[in-house]
């Protein structure tokens, strides 16, 4: 296939969240809680909840930028570029790099909206997550009908309100919600409980992905305290792994047959060890572990080709090793605005790592499998001919996609790295 043949869609991108997200979306009772950008004595805009601090916007908002200008800590608005938080510019980015449609998840509120799930009480806590669901869907993608799969977030720490906002927002054709990659974690029951049936069976019946996002549990893999950063960012996809292990076994199984998984931005390439591992566990060891596997389900290879989806950016492994894998299942992201992002050379890179396969199984991943999970049809807006990389690209040759605002990255960064890396095994330590 030639890359200005791919129709690319994204099932994982960021939002920047613009700093007026909250208006007109807050019932007035709430608005003096709701979320602001605070500007610190140092000139860094960050997202605040209260006494929350939210997550830095950072790595997180760097496309464009060399990587001689990744910084680290909290940047300011006027040091991104504008598809980072402006849905007009973000659209004529993603054609700038031949992207047709992306899946968006939250940033600031943490992967999993870890910060609107942990404000000052309930009631407000409900208020603030229906609202950003309601800007997300109603105005982001709203905006610009056929490039945008909506994403939920989620009241995880009422399990009965969260099974109402899946119906709720599935109504309004959501059907990707965010979910921790490991809930306990974020001090709530354990995902080998029965607390989470009631956001299973709504999951289920409403046909709404659980994404379990890589980080999304404000955990990292434990490594040496004074690790430098090439050994985390590295080690990125190890919660994943942790995730998927841990749902391999877990035993709500046979009583969701119908529910569905994605392991979000954690690649792909390391999987089929782990499988082979898993089946190797269920060889040596069932007779005293005694797992539990749906009725009909031979061991947890199947059960993960029934039951997950899988993503990767530039995964040049686990491409190589497909048979491992349902491959109606398995897609591709750009994770726009990230620092491990291919933007905006995508189509080049998708032609690198898949180039070897046949074209119909290219369009599986690149596109087919998304649309097909989340229920999104961007043909319905547009023809299918001005989708491809090509034709947008065409369309989008005057957006230069090289950012010229930012610093270059200093000590100020590695601080902020340690500062974050120490904050978040203290949280650890408490969650235990």
């Amino acid at each position: 296939m030639h890359k200005d043949d791919l129709i690319l869609i994204s099932v994982d991108d960021h939002i920047a969240e613009p700093a007026d997200m909250f208006d007109g979306h807050v019932p007035a009772k709430y608005a003096d809680a709701a979320p602001r950008v605070v500007e610190a004595a140092d000139g860094a805009q960050q997202w605040y909840y209260g006494n929350l601090r939210g997550r830095n916007l950072g790595l997180n908002a760097v496309a464009g930028k060399p990587r001689e200008m990744f910084n680290v800590d909290a940047s300011r608005y006027d040091e991104m570029r504008p598809g980072c938080y402006d849905v007009h510019a973000r659209v004529r980015d993603m054609d700038a790099g031949g992207q047709l449609a992306g899946l968006n998840f939250p940033n600031w509120t943490g992967f999993s909206g870890q910060v609107l799930n942990q404000g000052p009480d309930r009631d407000t806590n409900l208020a603030m997550i229906r609202a950003y669901n309601d800007w997300h869907i109603d105005e982001w993608c709203a905006a610009y009908p056929g490039r945008f799969i909506p994403c939920g977030i989620l009241p995880l720490f009422d399990v009965v309100e969260a099974a109402k906002e899946i119906r709720r927002i599935a109504a309004k054709g959501c059907h990707a919600v965010t979910f921790s990659e490991n809930p306990e974690a974020l001090g709530m029951p354990s995902i080998h409980t029965r607390y989470w049936y009631p956001l299973f069976e709504a999951a289920s019946e409403e046909r709404v992905v659980l994404c379990t996002h890589v980080g999304s549990s404000s955990r990292s893999p434990s490594v040496s305290a004074d690790a430098p950063p090439n050994t985390q960012m590295t080690l990125s996809s190890l919660m994943s792994t942790f995730t998927l292990v841990e749902l391999l076994w877990a035993g709500f199984w046979a009583d969701f047959p119908d529910l569905r998984l994605s392991l979000t931005e954690g690649d792909i390439g390391w999987i089929p060890y782990f499988l082979w591992r898993a089946e190797h566990v269920l060889e040596r060891h069932s007779g005293w572990t005694k797992p539990v596997l749906p009725k009909g389900v031979s061991g947890p290879t199947e059960l993960f080709q029934r039951h997950f989806y899988t993503c990767f950016i530039s995964d040049k492994v686990g491409p190589r090793l497909l048979d491992w894998f349902n491959t109606d299942q398995v897609c591709w992201e750009s994770d726009y605005p990230h620092s491990d992002s291919s933007w905006p050379n995508a189509p080049e890179d998708v032609i690198a790592t898949l180039g070897h396969l046949d074209d119909a199984l290219v369009n599986k991943i690149t596109h087919d499998n998304a649309m097909a999970a989340y229920q999104f049809d961007p043909f319905k807006t547009r023809p299918r001919e001005q989708c491809t990389a090509g034709a947008l690209r065409a369309g989008a040759r005057d957006v230069d996609v090289v950012t010229h605002v930012g610093r270059r990255a200093d000590q100020r960064d590695i601080d902020s790295w340690n500062a974050i890396t120490a904050a978040r095994t203290a949280r650890t330590a408490t969650n235990r």
